[in-house]
């Protein structure tokens, strides 16, 4: 049986993996550890913060070790997940088809989304169980004229205990992330390696022979007859440059700004985030508790449980500047028009309820979406091949994406990387 390599186990990793097992003998490289939610409870985190010790982002880290953040040049905050499942299990479990990009270039999905629903359990059971804020907000949205829409989620959301923590990692097994596919290639004869993170690609007379990783402190290689790179929008055009591929200079992150008001016993940080949304032409905008800008920004002040908050997902351009890609990424102006823009939506819709203007506050400027580096063409529609790569090296992530989605990105990538894998599998799958 041939040898596949796959890098990252998030969305696009765990869902090629699991394809190519069929036919591969499939080890997942995963760079962070196994995934373990955040056990630290909001009233610890609470004490910390009163006394002053949660000063800058990097300290999650210490706190949940399953995120990971970085800063760009303009000082927005990226966030990725660290560990088996990737961001899948610090995101929101959202299931939105965003292939309108796809569309345009020819690129129908629509067999892989309908494969996905019948393997995922994809719900919106849980508008019955929404809090009293989040029909008032929702009730509201309709009142202004805009079409909201509860968002449907991957999981038993019709049995979710209303915790609030989807972020920190569901404690209860009912948000679905991609560990369940990547269980399932477990099962199917896989395996699974963490605490490996890929550094290049070895490439001789144009043909991918491996992969060299970090292991601790020395370097392995591993060889393979097929790679397929899901590390994510930011990892896998690191390892592409460090194998000789420089992947376009162009990046962006689907931005997030919360407006924030104060609102006694909303208790919005133990409901379920992002229970609907409104799509506007280049952002949507869903009520959510945004624990990032609780911990960290002091305009955020305990206790949690009386904040209410509305966050804005933009669609930012793909804009990159020099110095590589952590930190080059930067907003344009016009990328900050449309947030002022989404902003005066958000004072609105407070200002509705009765909230002044004067009392608002907003939230940490973050983004958790990258993607853009390796995006497909229409020469590359058919066969979601770049002509830049060996032709047994694929990529599988938000990297192929033609542009932001300005939503969430999970269930397209997810579409996305099961088209790769079978196309993989058609092409190498015979010895």
């Amino acid at each position: 049986m041939r040898k596949a390599l796959v890098i990252g186990s998030g969305a696009g990793g765990a869902t090629v993996a699991r394809k190519l097992q069929e036919q591969f003998a499939v080890t997942v490289l995963e760079a962070g550890p196994e995934f373990r939610p955040l056990k630290a409870g909001l009233r610890k985190i609470e004490k910390i913060k009163r006394a002053g010790l949660l000063f800058h982002e990097r300290e999650i880290e210490l706190i949940f070790p399953s995120m990971r953040i970085q800063k760009t040049g303009d000082g927005m905050v990226l966030v990725s997940g660290s560990g088996t499942g990737g961001t899948t299990t610090i995101a929101t479990a959202n299931a939105l088809r965003l292939d309108h990009d796809l569309l345009a270039l020819g690129i129908d999905l629509s067999r892989e989304f309908e494969e996905l629903a019948g393997e995922i359990p994809i719900t919106t059971a849980h508008q019955q169980k929404w809090s009293k804020i989040t029909r008032l907000l929702f009730q509201t949205f309709e009142n202004m004229g805009f079409e909201p829409r509860p968002m449907p989620k991957m999981g038993f959301f019709e049995t979710c205990t209303g915790c609030g923590r989807c972020v920190l990692g569901c404690p209860n097994g009912v948000k679905w992330d991609s560990r369940e596919f990547l269980r399932s290639a477990l099962e199917l004869g896989a395996t699974v390696r963490t605490g490996v993170r890929a550094a290049r690609v070895v490439i001789e007379g144009g043909q991918a022979l491996g992969v060299e990783a970090r292991v601790g402190l020395r370097r392995e290689f591993i060889p393979a007859d097929v790679v397929v790179l899901a590390a994510g929008g930011l990892g896998t055009p690191r390892i592409l440059e460090s194998s000789g591929i420089p992947g376009e200079p162009r990046l962006f992150v689907d931005p997030v700004l919360c407006v924030a008001a104060p609102w006694k016993n909303a208790d919005q940080n133990a409901d379920l985030p992002m229970p609907f949304f409104i799509q506007r032409e280049h952002d949507i905008i869903s009520p959510y508790f945004d624990h990032l800008s609780y911990f960290f920004n002091r305009g955020w002040k305990p206790p949690a449980g009386d904040i209410l908050s509305l966050m804005i997902k933009l669609a930012d351009e793909d804009t990159y500047t020099v110095g590589g890609r952590k930190a080059g990424k930067v907003l344009t102006g016009k990328d900050r028009e449309r947030l002022e823009d989404a902003v005066g939506v958000c004072v609105e819709v407070f200002g509705r309820l009765g909230v002044p203007k004067g009392s608002l506050f907003l939230g940490t400027l973050n983004a958790g979406h990258p993607g853009g580096a390796l995006p497909l063409l229409s020469s590359s529609a058919a066969t979601f091949h770049d002509s830049r790569l060996p032709r047994n090296l694929y990529v599988a992530d938000s990297s192929l994406l033609p542009r932001s989605l300005g939503g969430p990105p999970i269930l397209t990538i997810m579409a996305m990387a099961k088209r790769v894998a079978k196309i993989v599998s058609a092409g190498f799958a015979r010895a």
